[in-house]
């Protein structure tokens, strides 16, 4: 059998949906004091940074393995890269110095914009520094099929350490296996198809051992799918925010604390992760206010966030590949009473969560694994073409201690996701050390106004608050002209 490792065709969905104008790469802006990573003669250590990296890589094997095709089927695997070179993944860049964080945001953007080369293992870092007040960035950047949100965290905790005092091992020789020729990739392929007969007929022999237990089995999965396609197929409103997006990315972000976001949900009901949708939403409607949508125009709008749901059981943290189904959420942004739009939203998800939307998912995903791979691909297209949703919104949860690298210590990861076909923005949130970290990814032509939403999202936090008699620090300073310019 050739060594090697299939993608799942979620995984594989990730590549078919890539083009110039979607990158489907996710990443992450982190912001981290220089303390003992600082150069006696000023600057940051990278050699350093560099080392420890290459000493975790055993722990992440995926990092050094690159794609090869099955012939004929076309399918990706996974294969170990015999040329890896970590100088080539971790890069070293300076911002003019002192560097402000509006410079960081469009040089994260930038990066963003940029496809990964195929040839190579999907992942780059980037260690930045300039950056004022004695801080440094690392931009981390990796392939959407290799990884999913939940999983992203998993794998950051593998650099990132609760402890100041961690530092470089000595890692175990790493050999990599030869990668398999193209009849070593056909054969065992076919050898694999050969298998697929025996799995069905365990599946039978455990059926014909409980018939009834079988065929509700199948009628809750067909149902199941059922409700996944017709959610799919079902179009959302058109709005200003759905137009195609070109090549290049702006991003921005800003932080909440997260203790007045648990007391909100404690006075009004709901999850956390309501609350978060609840402040989209009052954002998103006054930005499309300020769009040309007046409020009872907003109304009579469908708009709906796409939230992905983890399917990662707790055995398989820290594994990677994604184990994700999606949630189209509709979004009240026509209610203009706080409250109301939180209860709101909460129905709504509680009404998901009985759903079978993501089991409905998992029966596709896994339909196509043993049809046709590209049948996954196919029907997300078509979600998208009939614009199932209007914008993507994930929530990660993250540690809630204070993470380090190599002694530096994070202050704080801005997560910055993919845009999907026909979205020209999408937020995504990772809760980290007391905060809640929002970073906003959008196209750079459609919103020059990415600044202006960035304070929506503060404005209906602050919204939110007040109408549950939740008492917020007092806001920051305005920003600066020149980091709020669009240009």
């Amino acid at each position: 059998m050739a060594r090697y490792e299939r993608l799942s065709v979620v995984d594989r969905s990730f590549l078919d949906l890539e083009s110039s104008c979607y990158p489907q790469h996710i990443a992450a802006t982190l912001v981290l004091e220089a303390g003992p990573l600082r150069r006696p003669g000023g600057g940051i250590d990278a050699d350093r940074i560099r080392d420890y990296v290459a000493s975790r890589l055993h722990r992440i094997p995926r990092y050094r393995q690159t794609l090869a095709w099955i012939p004929v089927e076309g399918h990706p695997v996974w294969v170990d890269d015999d040329g890896f070179n970590v100088h080539y993944h971790v890069r070293h860049t300076s911002l003019p110095t002192p560097g402000d964080e509006r410079q960081l945001k469009r040089l994260a953007g930038r990066i963003m914009s940029q496809q990964l080369d195929r040839g190579k293992p999907l992942w780059e870092m980037w260690i930045v520094e300039g950056l004022s007040d004695d801080r440094f960035a690392l931009i981390t950047k990796t392939h959407h099929c290799m990884i999913d949100g939940i999983a992203g965290v998993d794998l950051m905790t593998v650099l990132l350490s609760a402890s100041p005092d961690a530092e470089c091992e000595t890692p175990p020789r790493w050999i990599p296996e030869p990668p398999p020729g193209p009849l070593a990739l056909v054969g065992s392929e076919v050898v694999r198809r050969a298998l697929g007969p025996l799995h069905a007929a365990r599946g039978v022999w455990r059926a014909l051992g409980d018939p009834r237990g079988a065929a509700d089995e199948v009628r809750e999965q067909l149902a199941a799918l059922g409700e996944t396609l017709s959610a799919g197929l079902r179009s959302a409103s058109e709005t200003p925010l759905n137009r195609e997006p070109g090549p290049h990315r702006r991003f921005d972000w800003t932080s909440f604390d997260l203790a007045p976001v648990k007391e909100i949900k404690n006075e009004v009901g709901g999850t956390v992760n309501d609350v978060v949708l609840a402040i989209v939403t009052g954002a998103v409607g006054r930005f499309l206010e300020q769009r040309g949508v007046p409020p009872a125009a907003q109304r009579r709008l469908d708009l709906r966030a796409m939230v992905p749901v983890s399917m990662r059981p707790s055995t398989e943290r820290g594994t990677v590949g994604n184990k994700i189904a999606l949630w189209a959420v509709s979004l009240p942004v026509g209610e203009q009473d706080p409250r109301h739009r939180l209860s709101a939203v909460r129905e709504v998800t509680e009404r998901l969560k009985t759903s079978r939307q993501a089991l409905g998912a998992a029966v596709l995903a896994s339909v196509s694994e043993w049809t046709v791979p590209t049948l996954l691909t196919v029907a997300t297209r078509m979600a998208y073409r009939f614009r199932a949703a209007n914008l993507v919104v994930t929530n990660v949860p993250g540690p809630q201690l204070p993470l380090y690298l190599l002694g530096a210590r994070m202050l704080a990861s801005y997560p910055m996701l993919n845009l999907l076909m026909n979205h020209s923005l999408g937020i995504a949130i990772f809760s980290y050390d007391g905060k809640l970290h929002w970073g906003v990814m959008a196209d750079w032509d459609l919103v020059p106004d990415l600044h202006d939403f960035i304070g929506h999202l503060e404005a209906s936090f602050r919204e939110l608050a007040e109408a549950a008699g939740v008492k917020l620090a007092p806001p920051r300073a305005p920003r600066r002209e020149l980091e709020a310019r669009p240009e």
